[in-house]
């Protein structure tokens, strides 16, 4: 919000204040300014001129010779190139001496022969934003109004000497989106009375009634809605001084009616509409919603289709005429030819405005407001205060009274304030007469006890609902510098990380530093993504949003694999081939076909590897990564954490992965064993259509691992006596798992067992059809002697026999 403090001293007396020193009190008192706009860009000595006549230059085709009345002892001479430039114009004169923005000092000069005693400006060359001037302004120089005094400076004329200060709002504070509200505010912190305006209407003794009816449909939209019937008006310019405010606002001066609604929009804070009254069927407007496919032409030009629900303004023919507290309709705007006007003054939903704001993309000054929901009591005074300026500036009539119709009457809160909780809660020792002075600064009822201070919240302070809101009013305006500072007083804990979060910075920690890259997705994916891949819990379905950006982000995420797959992509496309990436990320799972509650989240860790594990070098060709570096990762984590001897993995075919390099992860919990998660290769269809080499990927639930992290951590002394190692290679049939064979050997060797590996696999015609060698190494220990040969041989005779009754293996031989 800009605030111009010539507009703002209108209501406020800002007599010996510095406006810089203003702008740094506001910001301490809660509202920051976030820069102080000088509209004088450096004019001096530039004055109303009239110009007498204009002759062409005798030897330039595109000079002029303008003899120019500047309230000097003489006429000047003043030669210039302008093309609108004509006799019997009031313009902005740069006199000799006089300087200008960008440095340039204005000297007599002599231009093709013919002396220039000045220069004739245009807006850009005084500093002024043209773009917020007519068009046919924005070339050429500056056409002053007729009755612009000869000799006034020009600064004083056009404003120039204002300064604007810029109100970085924060949502709640949609009080201060008005002249009026950034009055208040500033009075509060000067401790100055606010002056209000003060409208007048002449009561020619007509009705209003006679002329417009107004009715409500969707009163749960739209709490109250009034009109005034202005009747022969005559379309021009507005004053020049209102045309000043609103360019300090940065809003471009149209005409008198359309500069007097924004004008008052800007000073109430309430956005108005004017209609051109003839144009309106059956004399009469109403309040309604859309209905599916009704389409209406707006204000810019543009067929909007509506959704059923948007608010609408309608005539006596149920025709749309605007989009209610958005923007009005083309049919009946305020045009040259307009005579008789009704100004309507409502109050709509908030939400409503900003569903169909958002949904048409259309955003305009009054939409803000209205989403925001500025004051409910402007309403009726924002009505009198522009039918007042139109009977004066458009020579309008205004029948007697106000249309309206009025479903809710806005309320003000009353609020008992503690003052035993004010000082406990700032650490002060404010008196109760010092804090109903400082609500008395912010315009605020009180009354009550010395304990209690009962508060009566103007309606324009929609954000003050609750006591805790005004023991914050009272610390802004007491000063946040005049709190003292104290210890802290009470009970205090020791913060630390909960379990989950420990255990997502650790893998972040030991993944970062085993060069793997982390990214973050999107948790909007295309539907029908996820169910290309192993649901992670059973019965889930696709969980779709209202409103999506874009048909590639209309679901929310059952999987974290389709956005690391696009990330994988996204890297390859850019000649990034070798990736190791993981994502720690939730996904959203529900049961219900339709949604009746909020659907769940759960953390989920996904990998993804691709393109070669070391790059090819002169003396070594590149090494391709495969499923065992995705695993042997893994088993890292695993390891580390203390899950190791938890989990299991276990041959299988998920939905998506390649149908023989992929398992399922399974977790020996307290209640049994339940299925974590997926790894393995992607499916060889799924890497063509999307361009990728061979890539694994591995995705795992951590609430399971939550549950069991850091359990299984065992330390142990380091060993004092060797160890004996054995090495063994059965033949078994070729649907045995290795995992399965390590784990009767771990079952049948006992405690005396340290590890077991796989150094081999070995298939082949001499093993017979569907057979297959593994090749194992074991070591045995004991941590308090010396094994003796026959110890480990007996124990080793255990593990044969075991493997040969389980699975009816043969030694290789």
């Amino acid at each position: 919000m800009k605030v111009s403090t010539e507009w703002l001293s209108d209501y406020i007396s800002l007599e010996g204040v510095n406006i810089e020193e203003l702008a740094e009190q506001i910001t301490r008192s809660g509202i920051e300014i976030d820069s102080i706009e000088n509209r004088n860009q450096g004019v001096t000595n530039v004055v109303v001129g009239f110009v007498k006549s204009k002759e062409k230059h005798p030897d330039a085709d595109k000079l002029n010779i303008c003899l120019v009345d500047a309230g000097q002892e003489e006429e000047l001479q003043i030669v210039c190139g302008a093309k609108n430039v004509a006799a019997g114009q009031k313009v902005p004169v740069a006199l000799v001496g006089a300087k200008l923005p960008g440095g340039l000092e204005i000297k007599k000069a002599k231009l093709r022969g013919v002396l220039s005693q000045g220069m004739i400006c245009s807006a850009k060359e005084l500093g002024m934003n043209d773009k917020l001037l007519p068009k046919e302004l924005q070339e050429g120089i500056l056409v002053l109004p007729e009755d612009a005094a000869i000799g006034t400076p020009i600064a004083a004329l056009l404003g120039l000497d204002d300064k604007v200060l810029d109100f970085d709002l924060t949502p709640n504070r949609s009080d201060c989106l008005s002249m009026l509200g950034a009055a208040y505010e500033v009075g509060a912190i000067l401790s100055r009375d606010v002056k209000l305006p003060q409208p007048k209407l002449a009561d020619p003794g007509e009705s209003a009634k006679n002329r417009i009816q107004v009715k409500i449909d969707a009163p749960e939209l739209c709490s109250r809605y009034a009109v005034r019937y202005i009747s022969g008006v005559k379309i021009g310019p507005s004053p020049l001084w209102m045309q000043n405010r609103l360019m300090a606002a940065g809003i471009r001066p149209i005409s008198n009616i359309v500069d007097i609604t924004n004008y008052v929009m800007l000073e109430y804070g309430q956005p108005l509409h004017a209609f051109d009254a003839d144009k309106i069927a059956g004399s009469t407007l109403g309040v309604r919603q859309a209905k599916a496919g009704e389409k209406l032409v707006t204000l810019d030009g543009q067929e909007r289709e509506l959704e059923a629900g948007a608010l609408l303004i309608v005539d006596g023919e149920d025709r749309p005429v605007a989009l209610a507290g958005v923007m009005g309709g083309l049919d009946t705007e305020v045009t040259d030819q307009t005579v008789n006007i009704v100004l309507e003054s409502a109050r709509f939903a908030g939400g409503s405005v900003r569903k169909t704001s958002r949904t048409l993309g259309l955003r305009s000054e009054a939409s803000q407001r209205f989403e925001k929901e500025v004051d409910p009591a402007a309403v009726i005074p924002a009505l009198n205060r522009a039918a007042a300026l139109m009977a004066a500036h458009a020579g309008g009539h205004v029948p007697q009274g106000i249309v309206e119709v009025v479903h809710r009457e806005p309320e003000e809160k009353i609020i008992a304030l503690s003052l035993a909780k004010l000082n406990d809660y700032l650490g002060t020792s404010i008196s109760s007469l010092e804090a109903k002075a400082i609500l008395t600064r912010l315009r605020f009822e009180s009354a009550g006890s010395e304990e209690v201070i009962e508060v009566r919240v103007p309606t324009r302070r929609g954000d003050i609902t609750r006591d805790v809101d005004l023991i914050e009013e009272v610390a802004r305006l007491y000063g946040y510098d005049n709190i003292p500072t104290t210890m802290i007083e009470g009970v205090t804990t020791i913060g630390g990380y909960t379990k989950p979060q420990a255990l997502r910075r650790t893998l972040r920690c030991l993944l970062g530093h085993g060069g793997w890259q982390e990214v973050m997705g999107y948790s909007f994916i295309r539907e029908g993504v996820s169910a290309s891949f192993p649901q992670l819990v059973e019965g889930d379905k696709e969980i779709r949003l209202a409103m999506p950006m874009s048909e590639d982000r209309s679901v929310l995420r059952g999987s974290l694999l389709p956005g690391m797959i696009d990330i994988a992509v996204y890297n390859r496309n850019r000649k990034e081939d070798n990736l190791a990436l993981f994502e720690i990320g939730g996904i959203f799972r529900t049961s219900e076909e339709k949604l009746t509650q909020q659907p769940s989240e759960l953390p989920v860790l996904s990998l993804l590897l691709t393109g070669d594990r070391a790059e090819k070098r002169w003396n070594a060709p590149a090494e391709k990564v495969d499923f065992f570096d995705l695993k042997g990762a893994l088993e890292s984590l695993l390891e580390y954490l203390g899950l190791a001897d938890r989990v299991s993995y276990e041959a299988d075919r998920p939905q998506g992965f390649h149908p023989g390099r992929s398992a399922s992860v399974f977790l020996n919990g307290t209640t049994g064993k339940e299925r974590i998660g997926s790894l393995g290769q992607l499916h060889p269809e799924l890497q063509r259509e999307m361009d990728l080499d061979d890539t694994y990927v591995a995705e795992l639930l951590l609430e399971p691992l939550y549950r069991y992290a850091g359990e299984a951590y065992v330390y142990q002394e380091l060993p004092r006596y060797p160890a004996m190692q054995r090495d063994i290679a059965v033949v078994v049939g070729s649907e045995v798992e290795a995992g399965a064979l390590i784990g009767v050997i771990r079952e049948t060797a006992g405690e005396l067992l340290e590890s077991v590996e796989v150094f081999d696999v070995f298939t082949g015609a001499k093993l017979g059809e569907r057979k297959k060698s593994v090749a194992l190494s074991l070591v045995y220990r004991h941590m308090e002697r010396t094994l003796t040969d026959e110890e480990v041989a007996s124990v080793h005779d255990r593990v044969v026999e075991g493997l040969s009754q389980t699975f009816a293996a043969e030694l290789r031989k």
